[in-house]
C-alpha cells in the first residue's frame, strides 16, 4: 500500500461521507420524489410494498415490515414476540441504547450479560448462565457490521423455549456462515438511518422473519394496532415506513452488495497499513463471519489524545461507544457498578472508529494510517 503525507492543507477525510453517494444518485432520487409528488402516494402504497418484497428477498427472508426507523423495528418486534411486563430479555451493554430502550419501552426488564473480547458481540457462554425462570428471549447485536455467534445462542433458545430476536441494525447484508442476518432468528430489527450501509435519506427502518403472524403483528402495532381500517385488534403505534423513504432505499438496494465490497476493500487497506503499530488492534474478523464494516472500529492507546491529533488534522472520527449501558444515568435503576462486565468497560475506553464509507480510497485510508503511526512515534 502507498504511503502518503499530509500537510496542513490537505482536504479533510470526513468520518462519513454521504454527500459524494447521494451526488451520484441525484437524477434517480430527484424523480423518485417527483414520483410520490405526482401521485400524492405518501403513506403505504406501491413503493413500500415493492421494497418490502426486495428487501425480504435480498436478506433471504419470508417476509418484511417496514418501519419508520430501527427502533420501531426493534420495539415493534419485540410486542409481536409476545413481551410482556415481567419478562426479561438478555442482551449487552454494548450496544446504542435504542437495542435496550426498546426492551423496556414494549414492557421488558433487561439483563445485560459481557461481550465476546474478540468479536465484541454478545458472548454465548455468558448468556446460557444468565437466563433465568423470567427469561423469555435472546436480543443479540450484530455490532459495526460484524455478526454475532448464533449457532450456540439458537441452541440454548432452543433448549429453553426462548425466541432470538436479531439486532441487524448496523449489518445490512453481513453473514452469519454463509448466510444472511436477518433471516436466521425468529424475527430481524433493521435501521435504514441516513449512516448506514443501506441508509434511507431521513429515518427508516424494517423487520424481517420467516413467520407471516408475527410479521403481521408487526403491521399492526405500525398501524395503531388495526388489521382493518378503523378496526383496532390491540393498541399500536404511528411507526409506518415513509412511501418517499421506501421509494429511496428502492433505488440503493441494488447498489448495496458494491459498497459493502468497498469497505471491506478499504478495512483491508487499514490493515495492512496498520500492521505493526503495537499501540493499536485492528477489528477482527472470526472465521465464520461476512462482516460489512458499518464501522472500523479500532482499540487504541491513549484514545482521547490519539482522536484530538487527528482532528487537527481535519481527519473525523467516531466514539462507539465510550460508556456502556450499565453506566448510564438512564439505567441507574439496575444497580449495575463498574467492574460488572469487565471486557465491554475495558475495551470502550480504547474504541475509536475511523473513516469508514465505500467511496473512501485507498490515499484516503494510507493519509489516516500514516498519522496514526505519526502520533505513535
Amino acid at each position: 500500500m502507498a504511503t502518503m503525507t499530509a500537510g496542513p492543507s490537505a482536504a479533510p477525510i470526513p468520518f462519513l461521507d454521504l454527500v459524494t453517494q447521494h451526488a451520484a444518485l441525484e437524477v434517480e432520487l430527484v424523480e423518485a420524489f417527483r414520483r410520490a409528488l405526482r401521485t400524492a402516494r405518501f403513506v403505504n402504497g406501491p413503493e413500500v410494498t415493492a421494497f418490502e418484497a426486495e428487501f425480504a428477498a435480498f436478506v433471504g427472508a419470508g417476509g418484511c415490515a417496514g418501519v419508520a426507523s430501527g427502533t420501531d423495528a426493534l420495539r415493534f418486534a419485540l410486542s409481536a414476540l409476545g413481551l410482556r411486563p415481567g419478562d426479561e430479555v438478555i442482551t449487552t451493554p454494548h450496544t446504542f441504547i435504542a437495542t435496550t430502550e426498546a426492551v423496556t419501552q414494549a414492557g421488558g426488564s433487561l439483563r445485560f450479560v459481557d461481550v465476546d473480547e474478540r468479536t465484541m458481540t454478545i458472548d454465548p457462554r455468558q448468556v446460557e448462565a444468565a437466563v433465568g425462570p423470567r427469561t423469555v428471549g435472546i436480543l443479540p447485536v450484530h455490532l459495526y457490521g460484524h455478526p454475532a455467534d448464533l449457532d450456540p445462542l439458537l441452541a440454548i433458545a432452543r433448549a429453553r423455549g426462548l425466541w432470538v430476536l436479531e439486532d441487524a441494525c448496523q449489518a445490512h447484508g453481513a453473514k452469519y456462515r454463509g448466510r444472511m442476518v436477518g433471516s436466521i432468528g425468529d424475527l430481524a430489527a433493521f435501521s435504514f438511518y441516513p449512516g448506514k450501509n443501506l441508509g434511507a435519506c431521513g429515518d427508516a427502518g424494517a423487520v424481517t422473519g420467516t413467520r407471516p403472524e408475527l410479521l403481521d403483528a408487526v403491521r399492526r402495532y405500525r398501524e395503531h394496532g388495526q388489521g382493518e381500517k378503523y378496526y383496532h385488534d390491540t393498541e399500536g403505534y404511528t411507526g409506518r415506513l415513509d412511501a418517499i423513504q421506501a421509494a429511496f432505499l428502492r433505488i440503493k438496494l441494488p447498489r448495496l452488495t458494491a459498497w459493502i465490497e468497498g469497505r471491506r476493500r478499504a478495512a483491508d487497506w487499514y490493515r495492512q497499513a496498520l500492521r505493526g503499530v503495537a499501540e493499536v488492534q485492528v477489528p477482527d474478523e472470526a472465521d465464520w463471519a461476512h462482516h460489512v464494516y458499518h464501522l472500523f472500529v479500532i482499540r487504541a492507546d491513549r484514545r482521547d489524545q490519539l482522536q484530538a491529533q487527528l482532528g487537527k488534522l481535519g481527519i473525523g472520527t467516531g466514539l462507539h461507544y465510550p460508556l456502556p449501558l450499565h453506566l448510564q444515568k438512564a439505567y441507574e435503576r439496575l444497580g449495575l457498578r463498574k467492574g460488572s462486565f469487565p471486557v465491554t468497560e475495558r475495551t470502550s475506553e480504547r474504541l475509536l472508529s475511523l473513516p469508514m464509507f465505500a467511496e473512501l480510497t485507498e490515499g484516503d485510508v494510507a493519509r489516516v494510517s500514516d498519522a496514526i503511526r505519526a502520533f505513535y512515534r
